[in-house]
């Protein structure tokens, strides 16, 4: 398990089944195991395949769960090795909510988690999840067009 920030960790299937108690809330990004965090943990699950390149959707997904239980609690991502999938969701959750450049965050991560292996082609899916994350927020912001008229 390595911590990347104070809230953030990431850690391997290992860690997922047996977490520190400091850590509050749990996701598994490892389409190859299922869940068995203890009960005590908030834990979610969303499945990715192990070096293939990140889905925005889901990355985007995950990025959502992550930023919707950092508050108030440490929050673990986990993959098999710690190393790639769940680094990438680190990544990516920084860059998404944190404001953080990409190259930031990857020079952090390296420092962090040693032998980090970020998917291929993360940055470009981190600026789709960025695009989808704006288009949701716009539509937000958007107000309900009025009811038509019976003339």
């Amino acid at each position: 398990m390595h911590m990347i920030m104070e809230n953030l960790l990431v850690g391997n299937i290992n860690d997922s089944r047996d977490p520190p108690v400091k850590v509050g809330a749990l996701l598994l990004v490892a389409a190859e195991f299922t869940l068995e965090a203890p009960e005590r943990l908030i834990s979610g699950r969303i499945p990715f395949s192990e070096y293939a390149e990140a889905a925005p959707r889901l990355l985007d997904q995950a990025v959502s769960w992550v930023e919707e239980h950092i508050s108030g609690n440490r929050v673990m991502v986990c993959c098999r090795a710690g190393m790639g999938r769940s680094v990438s969701v680190a990544m990516a959750y920084l860059c998404c909510v944190q404001g953080m450049t990409y190259d930031q965050v990857f020079k952090l991560v390296m420092t962090r988690r040693p032998g980090a292996t970020p998917l291929p082609n993360l940055e470009e899916a981190i600026v789709q999840v960025h695009l989808l994350r704006e288009a949701r927020t716009k539509d937000k912001k958007t107000p309900a067009s009025p009811p038509a008229s019976g003339a």
